[in-house]
């Protein structure tokens, strides 16, 4: 058994924590484990990247629900038929079997926008006449509609001028004909209160925000895997004994979590590159299977240098946060065959951040969604979710950074605590006693 002097003395992270990580970094990436995740993960960020395309395909056969309302007795009701008939009559590119948009009515404004914000409509129109009798439009759309729908919804609207003023005049002639106005603003969504992002850009921000969630998941958790496998071989080897006779706990758990994280950093280049060659030719995929109307072409706006800078903060952050706590918990295990023991309840912590970023993916920002974006255990999902689809002011992104730059030092310690005890347990299947206990002596 080892000397408990040498497991608690104290020493200079430099240079064992340095020699730690590049044996940890170099073994991994020379792995077979690592080339075979790699590449399936390249595949699958790959997949993703064509959303657009598919969105594209399916985009086709959507059909828009627009929901009606004017104060003018009448209007609503003759608005909703000459819309019906200009934009499903062959002009949207409908056939007679098809429609590419519903129209419905609605008592008031505010039962419309309740209606486009809940998601039971895509849009609501809202017509009204002023003074002077020339027709004023507002169209409040969901996030579901792109400026492309919306130009459409505007001819129908000039449509809907046209014949009511065509009807207001007699034999003897009247009043000149008034261009109407139509302000497009969006409801729900990234854009909220203002105009609808075209559909380019808002593919961009949902395949953006997709990618990102998704790899930031799959990756926190394998990589976390990898330190607890990491100490849990070594710990059953007994080779434990002999590391912690030669460097303290701490440059240990950071050397090994430092090494482990170049070797992610390493990965996640090669699966993003795949992904960003994939939304830069997919437009011309987009027109060689579907023709010129075929063109998808999302906007790449959304891929920031703000947003890759705060993809990395977040990573890098959660990543420390994540691996820190594998490594404080698999130092509890002695075997192997254990280590599925601590695999499912530390996943399910990153599981419940990723079901909520799934839900921002929406753009919304429900009470819930906006308060995990806080939690330094969600935040790497949810708030980079948001801020790839979503509004997010710049106190939030503060609080959010700073509550995570907070709390990874503090879980560091505490797992380096654990690990100093815990590294020298046997035969005792982990629990939170274990836990406490090795808490207490480290």
């Amino acid at each position: 058994m080892s000397d408990p002097v040498a497991a608690t003395r104290r020493e200079p992270l430099l240079p064992n924590a340095v020699a730690v990580a590049r044996r940890e970094s170099v073994e991994r990436v020379r792995s077979r484990l690592f080339v075979v995740s790699t590449l399936l993960l390249a595949g699958l960020a790959a997949l993703v990247a064509f959303a657009p395309l598919v969105m594209r395909l399916v985009d086709r056969s959507t059909v828009t629900t627009v929901t009606v309302v004017a104060e003018e007795p009448g209007l609503a009701e003759r608005a909703r038929d000459v819309m019906d008939s200009v934009l499903n009559g062959g002009f949207a590119g409908t056939t007679s079997d098809t429609k590419a948009y519903e129209f419905a009515l609605a008592r008031d404004a505010g039962e419309a926008t309740a209606d486009v914000e809940n998601g039971r409509s895509d849009a609501a129109l809202i017509v009204m006449r002023d003074a002077s009798g020339r027709l004023d439009f507002v169209l409040r759309s969901g996030e579901g509609v792109g400026a492309d729908r919306a130009q459409l919804v505007a001819v129908g609207a000039f449509a809907v001028a046209i014949l009511d003023w065509t009807a207001g005049q007699d034999l003897s002639g009247g009043d000149a004909f008034q261009i109407p106005t139509l302000d497009v603003l969006a409801a729900g969504g990234p854009s909220a209160g203002a105009a609808p992002l075209d559909g380019a850009e808002f593919a961009g921000r949902r395949i953006v925000g997709i990618v990102f969630v998704v790899l930031s998941f799959i990756t926190l958790v394998i990589y976390g895997m990898w330190v607890a496998a990491g100490v849990v071989a070594e710990k059953s080897s007994r080779v434990m004994e002999i590391l912690i006779s030669a460097a303290s706990p701490a440059q240990l758990v950071v050397g090994k979590i430092t090494g482990i994280g170049i070797a992610g950093l390493t990965q996640l280049v090669c699966v993003l590159v795949p992904a960003l060659v994939v939304l830069a030719v997919q437009d011309r995929i987009g027109v060689a299977l579907l023709g010129p109307s075929g063109s998808v072409a999302p906007s790449l706006r959304a891929l920031t240098p703000g947003l890759l800078a705060a993809f990395l903060a977040f990573f890098t952050l959660g990543f420390l946060l994540y691996a820190a706590i594998y490594a404080a918990a698999a130092s509890l295990v002695s075997r192997p065959e254990d280590l599925q023991v601590i695999a499912l309840p530390l996943s399910l912590i990153a599981i419940a951040g990723y079901l909520q970023a799934v839900l921002a993916l929406s753009g919304g920002t429900a009470g819930f969604v906006r308060t995990a974006s806080y939690v330094p255990f969600w935040s790497p999902f949810v708030m980079l979710t948001r801020l790839s689809v979503g509004r997010v002011e710049p106190w939030e992104l503060a609080l959010s950074l700073g509550l995570l730059l907070v709390t990874v030092p503090i879980v560091l310690l505490l797992a380096i605590r654990v690990y100093r005890a815990g590294v020298l347990l046997y035969g005792q299947r982990p629990s939170w006693r274990t836990f406490a206990a090795a808490l207490r002596a480290g």
